[in-house]
């Protein structure tokens, strides 16, 4: 993900805002990505194809851009968030009859690098070749000495992959329990399916915990991911830029494909509804 570096405590942060992406700017996020500025990666207040009279963020993934993470389009909140509650409605691309070995990233996050603080990342993240399967974690700490936190999820099985903990990205992982493993199940939705239709996920941060979530699309029931508490290990404490982004992966296949890491060959889209945030109460 793209960086910045600065003293934060002299940045301005946001209040509640409900970003619907009806108009076509946006005086809430600013476009963020450090690849080629192609004008047809991205546009605000476009219909969507799929779910007529809904206005959206479109992304288009460049199938010329290098990969990285940061280099397809993206979104920065123009203010920082911290502490409270995240959420999101969107639609990941369906490839699967297209190129279904494609190597693409849908990310949805918190992400700021502090030369006094560390990394404070929170993210849930879609490797479209497999559209049933969500991954939600953490990065905290300094370059060279990174900490990841993460689960796996196939919702369509209800399957947990893993939940662990490694340090830097090829570090080993250790499974996490007890506290930092809740819920150890997670209840399946049946014919999941993240490229399908439009769904909501969001995360709530606090200082000593934080709960990853989604909303079922027949009961409208929150369904819990994850509630990692019981440790400090991994929690972000300083403040982060909000952020949404699209881009391709040539080393990260997801987990039930391990040849999912081809160029994208298409413009695949992906389709934001709306983004909120609601900032903790200070007591």
């Amino acid at each position: 993900m793209s960086c910045t570096l600065t003293v934060q405590s002299q940045e301005k942060h946001h209040n509640y805002f409900f970003e619907d992406f009806d108009s076509s700017t946006s005086q809430l996020f600013k476009y963020g990505s450090v690849g080629e500025k192609a004008d047809f990666t991205w546009k605000i207040g476009v219909e969507s194809t799929t779910e007529p009279g809904t206005n959206i963020l479109l992304f288009k993934i460049n199938p010329a851009e290098e990969a990285g993470a940061g280099k397809g389009p993206e979104i920065i909140s123009n203010n920082f968030t911290h502490f409270g509650s995240y959420a999101a409605r969107l639609k990941v691309p369906d490839v699967r009859d297209v190129q279904p070995n494609v190597g693409a990233v849908v990310g949805y996050f918190t992400y700021f690098s502090d030369t006094i603080a560390g990394l404070s990342e929170i993210d849930f993240e879609w490797l479209i070749a497999d559209p049933e399967i969500i991954y939600i974690g953490t990065w905290t700490g300094f370059q060279g000495k990174l900490r990841r936190i993460g689960r796996v999820i196939n919702m369509a099985s209800g399957t947990i992959y893993e939940t662990s903990t490694r340090e830097n990205h090829n570090g080993i992982s250790a499974p996490l329990t007890g506290a930092q493993c809740q819920p150890e199940t997670i209840q399946a939705i049946e014919g999941f399916d993240a490229s399908s239709q439009f769904h909501t996920y969001g995360f709530d941060w606090y200082s000593d915990s934080i709960r990853w979530w989604m909303i079922h699309p027949a009961t409208n029931d929150t369904i819990v991911l994850w509630n990692y508490k019981g440790s400090q290990m991994g929690i972000p404490q300083n403040s982060s830029l909000y952020r949404m982004n699209f881009w391709h992966t040539d080393n990260w296949p997801v987990v039930s494909n391990p040849t999912s890491i081809e160029k994208p060959k298409k413009r695949f889209e992906l389709e934001v509804d709306w983004m909120s945030y609601d900032p903790l109460k200070k007591q």
